[in-house]
């Protein structure tokens, strides 16, 4: 039976060997297989980038102890990891960025373009791992958005391949209508977390800027991941404004957010699902 994969994108740089040390770890839960892909714009460049990447696996395989696949493909970085991944078995992908600078403080997030529209999770890093357990105590988000209810399916994924523990973290909403939405999603996720016997802890915030306070919390608690979902038809106005999800994605903590956009599923591991399928 083929394996699933874990995609890392190669770009020949230091962060991209820390999403492939984050990979690895991630690899020896899941028993995926670890590929990675490297975009050129045109095929006369695709044999040169291909060669290269061989020589790089060729020492990679030996630092790590593991097997990993070269993948060139031809396109638009915006595209073709999101489009790959959808399209074949990819389990998540495993991404370094370097944080927004220079101009992406205008023109948004590279982070956030490769991610927006993908069927597939994303778990964005900025540094190599630093603790033996790669993930344990992840910092959840939620908020009035129907949608949101859906972000709890990978909760239990890493609940169940990980045993992690969940910070729910829940803001304060003024307008009485959108905080009955966010209540009845709360109650939700507890129904959802105890029914899978999940560790989870409520924490419920004074600010009503989740991206800020969610960074705040996640440094408080030395938190290994922050897990967020996508704004639903998320547009150019919200990159050149600044999504929260781009300040999240980049947070200057440099903790690894898991990434997912709305419609996501988890058929491929099994009938796990926020709605007790």
């Amino acid at each position: 039976m083929e394996k699933d994969i874990l995609l890392v994108p190669w770009d020949f740089t230091e962060v991209a060997e820390s999403a492939l040390q984050h990979a690895v770890k991630i690899a020896s839960k899941l028993k995926n297989q670890i590929t990675l892909i490297h975009v050129v714009k045109s095929l006369k460049k695709g044999e040169e980038a291909l060669e290269e990447l061989n020589k790089d696996i060729e020492k990679l395989n030996t630092k790590y102890s593991v097997e990993l696949h070269p993948l060139v493909l031809e396109g638009s970085l915006f595209h073709v990891i999101s489009d790959y991944a959808s399209e074949n078995n990819v389990s998540m992908v495993i991404m370094g960025t370097h944080g927004i600078k220079g101009m992406q403080k205008f023109t948004g997030s590279y982070a956030l373009k490769v991610i927006v529209g993908s069927k597939i999770p994303f778990i964005v890093i900025q540094e190599p791992p630093t603790k033996k357990e790669i993930f344990k105590d992840i910092v959840f988000p939620l908020d009035y958005r129907s949608e949101a209810k859906q972000k709890l399916q990978w909760a239990l994924f890493l609940v169940k391949y990980f045993d992690v523990k969940i910070n729910i973290i829940v803001p304060t909403i003024k307008d009485k209508s959108l905080n009955a939405k966010l209540m009845a999603n709360v109650h939700f996720a507890e129904k959802i977390l105890e029914k899978y016997d999940c560790e989870y802890e409520l924490h419920k915030i004074k600010g009503s800027n989740s991206a800020e306070e969610s960074i705040a919390f996640a440094q408080k608690v030395d938190a290994d991941m922050i897990l967020i979902m996508t704004t639903k038809g998320i547009g150019i106005t919200d990159y050149v404004l600044g999504a929260q999800e781009q300040y999240i994605i980049a947070n200057t903590a440099k903790i690894p957010v898991m990434v997912v956009n709305p419609r996501t599923d988890l058929s491929r591991y099994g009938t796990f699902s926020a709605t007790g399928g």
